[in-house]
């Protein structure tokens, strides 16, 4: 049983049994449509909102979500973009303002949305730049990042967030120590900086300290830290300045930055994931670092991937969700609390998923009826159903304010 392994700006990390503080990492940041699509309205559920893309948080205690109607939600203990100063909430907030949502990521204490007009709104902490408004000012409702530029897609991480605009760039701003913005530099930002290279991309994706992408013609390139093989070039750099290909040939499809890793899915629909292995968020059955893409056990066909801080997700080209890696707050969804899984493991409760995203110790996912699940580590109301009480199979998340 390893104690401690990782602490960050004071921000401790859950390990094994013991509940240390809070911490955090990236979370699924893409939608489930393409960039450029409008989301189709659907009829709400029998019980509950109609959901149509969630993000769980790298920070253990929240997450967010977006419902058919394009409106936004966030839970748990943090900033809700309410109004009102980080507190605790088991159910859904609505996000102030009257806006409406096209896709929204969590990030740790706090989010980020893109509404139908194209702008990207950021609310929560702001001690890095991380909402891009110019300001170092926490924000308790929803703000407009600077420049004015139009916005497809927008990824909160940790300290930093990039955004992809209609014109296939990417723009990155917040924390900047190793590169994470690809810039070219190391200097803190707080408004959009264009990330180098001059490479179109049609995803992007923030972890905690790298930043990973896919461009409009299949290539993956990641940035920033490359502590533990994360940006997956097969190169020992400390970090990259730039976007730096993903080693190997293959043409992609989907790529996630997560805390220490990374994982993408190729045009095959086969899943590779790289860097830290630990904790078997790999998901090559083995426990090791990796410097280059590794393929995941199992042999399954996957559509999209969600890289957390300590376990991986994805749903199949069946719509079927699996997870694997740490399990020890039941994230993985199996219906277990234990060890870590080095293969993938299939999310219990035989629910189809069009969507699935995972946080820190949890992960929630949305069905195609849009139905809303959640499940994992509770205490901080992150799973939205009501209570503080660990999940470890998908609970449905409850009515909120």
């Amino acid at each position: 049983m390893r104690v401690a392994r990782r602490n960050f700006r004071g921000v401790g990390v859950v390990v094994a049994v013991l509940v240390l503080s809070l911490f955090g990492c990236n979370d699924d940041s893409q939608s489930p449509m393409a960039p450029d699509d409008t989301p189709e309205l659907a009829a709400a559920t029998t019980t509950g909102r109609s959901w149509f893309q969630l993000s769980a948080s790298p920070d253990q205690n929240q997450s967010c979500g977006l419902t058919t109607d394009q409106r936004a939600y966030c839970w748990g203990n943090g900033y809700h973009g309410d109004g009102q100063s980080a507190n605790l909430s088991e159910t859904p907030v609505a996000v102030s303002g009257g806006l409406q949502f096209r896709q929204v990521s969590a990030g740790l204490r706090y989010a980020c949305g893109v509404t139908v007009e194209f702008t990207i709104y950021c609310w929560g902490d702001n001690s890095s730049g991380q909402l891009g408004d110019n300001t170092r000012n926490t924000r308790l409702s929803p703000v407009p990042v600077a420049g004015g530029r139009q916005y497809r897609l927008v990824a909160a991480g940790v300290f930093h967030t990039c955004g992809l605009t209609r014109s296939n760039r990417v723009f990155c701003w917040g924390e900047n120590n190793f590169g994470q913005l690809g810039d070219g530099t190391t200097s803190e930002r707080t408004a959009p900086v264009a990330v180098a290279g001059g490479l179109s991309f049609r995803l992007v994706s923030a972890g905690f300290l790298h930043t990973c992408g896919v461009t409009t013609t299949g290539g993956a390139f990641c940035w920033g830290d490359n502590a533990q093989g994360r940006l997956g070039d097969g190169s020992t750099a400390k970090f990259r300045l730039a976007p730096s290909a993903v080693a190997g040939s293959r043409s992609w499809i989907e790529i996630t930055a997560g805390w220490n890793h990374s994982c993408g899915v190729t045009s095959t629909h086969r899943a590779f994931c790289w860097g830290d292995g630990g904790d078997g968020q790999i998901g090559d059955g083995k426990t090791n670092q990796r410097w280059t893409p590794r393929l995941v056990a199992g042999g399954l066909s996957f559509d999209r991937l969600s890289a957390g801080v300590f376990h991986t997700c994805g749903e199949t080209s069946g719509n079927r969700a699996y997870c694997w890696g740490s399990n020890t707050y039941g994230g993985l969804g199996n219906g277990e609390a234990s060890d870590p899984r080095l293969t993938p493991q299939p999310v219990a409760g035989g629910h189809f998923f069009s969507q699935v995203s995972a946080g820190a110790f949890h992960s929630c996912g949305v069905t195609p009826e849009n139905q809303g699940f959640c499940w994992g580590y509770n205490a901080g109301g992150a799973l939205g159903d009501g209570t503080t009480e660990n999940r470890s199979e998908p609970t449905p998340i409850a009515g909120g304010s």
